[in-house]
């Protein structure tokens, strides 16, 4: 038996909505992740993630497996003890890291050698190292190591670091022993559409349980990253679920959906919270303008989140200017139920074959 079971529902073109089972429960898609690198989703517990409406959380490899280690996230009952979430997780394998502390990292056809950048002390992440710390971390979805590149990179290095992240994942695959949680392959072959074919070809050749489309939205365009996204999208087999990897603005994620993806995860909504930005309709603003600091609603009309039903718009602006921690966490749980309420209109609007529409009138 699979550790998870995905089946589609309804389509509208090339956008669907699905049912992704997995051993903590049930996630409708399509679906965003709130990103808890450390076990955490910064300013919020778990109770007020599950507030918010997530379904299910990212956390990440590498920076558990520096601390506070993977064997001690093990020791203490593995990530859903851990950290008391009871819903479904996903762990990122590390690669980004190969790509954001670039300069700490060498890398080989063995894997990657880190220097870790809070001691310096040195992390080697070899594909069956990083299956080996998701195992002990025990999330329901896990990823394989792999080799992100940048569009501003030769193509000699797109096309060696794709050959890399394919053999790499040959060598997850071999070294997974749980048969509770599933393994998802990464394509890459940065904006060449014929690594990105070649990439989709090698990596679902190994029918892993689910794809994430990686290597984009790494400093390049938008159009760029919507051309490619979209391509390696229509490669993808139909019956697995399809994960877009950091993607995150609104804007963005209904494209993505619009293209036939899943799965999505980004910091986006929590970091621009604890910078006062605030989501609304199709736009935001700041919350620390001192324009709103006599306002008695809340911050967006007819918002049912937690932030909105309790609190106005000139507590939290004071909050922001007092420099308060209690407005991160209310900001945060805003925007993450603002992200949540979208996922649901994404699926509402699938259903009923209106998505043009809809995205129509967000866009204007």
């Amino acid at each position: 038996m699979p550790a998870i079971d995905f089946k589609v529902k309804d389509s509208d073109g090339t956008s669907r909505t699905g049912e992704l089972v997995t051993p903590h429960g049930v996630i409708k898609t399509p679906a965003f992740m709130p990103v808890a690198t450390q076990a955490s989703v910064k300013s919020l517990d778990s109770l007020d993630i599950i507030n918010t409406n997530s379904q299910i959380i990212l956390a990440n490899t590498y920076h558990l497996a520096l601390r506070p280690g993977t064997d001690t996230v093990e020791h203490l009952g593995g990530l859903h003890n851990f950290m008391k979430w009871k819903g479904p997780i996903l762990t990122d394998s590390g690669g980004y890291q190969v790509f954001s502390l670039s300069k700490l990292a060498k890398i080989s056809d063995m894997g990657i050698k880190f220097k870790s950048h809070i001691d310096g002390t040195t992390l080697v992440l070899t594909p069956e190292e990083a299956v080996r710390f998701q195992e002990s971390l025990g999330a329901d979805i896990i990823m394989t190591l792999d080799q992100p590149s940048s569009p501003n990179q030769s193509r000699e290095f797109i096309l060696q670091a794709s050959q890399r992240t394919y053999e790499w994942a040959i060598r997850s695959l071999g070294s997974k022993t749980r048969k509770d949680q599933a393994l998802f392959g990464i394509i890459q072959g940065g904006h060449e559409n014929d690594l990105r074919y070649e990439s989709v070809s090698n990596i679902t050749s190994l029918n892993f349980d689910g794809y994430a489309t990686g290597g984009l939205s790494l400093g390049e365009e938008r159009k760029a990253v919507y051309d490619i996204a979209s391509y390696t999208a229509t490669l993808l087999p139909y019956d697995k679920p399809r994960y877009l990897m950091g993607v995150g603005t609104p804007i963005d994620i209904i494209q993505a959906v619009f293209m036939g993806y899943d799965l999505f995860d980004c910091a986006l909504p929590t970091r621009v919270a604890r910078h006062g930005g605030i989501y609304y309709g199709n736009s935001r603003y700041n919350i620390k303008n001192q324009l709103y600091s006599r306002k008695d609603q809340s911050l967006e009309i007819g918002c049912e989140c937690y932030t909105c039903k309790n609190f106005s718009i000139g507590y939290i602006n004071h909050l922001f200017r007092s420099k308060e921690l209690l407005g991160y966490r209310l900001a945060s749980i805003h925007n993450l139920s603002y992200y949540q309420k979208l996922m649901n209109t994404l699926q509402s609007n699938i259903s009923l074959g209106t998505l043009n529409q809809f995205i129509k009138e967000f866009l204007d």
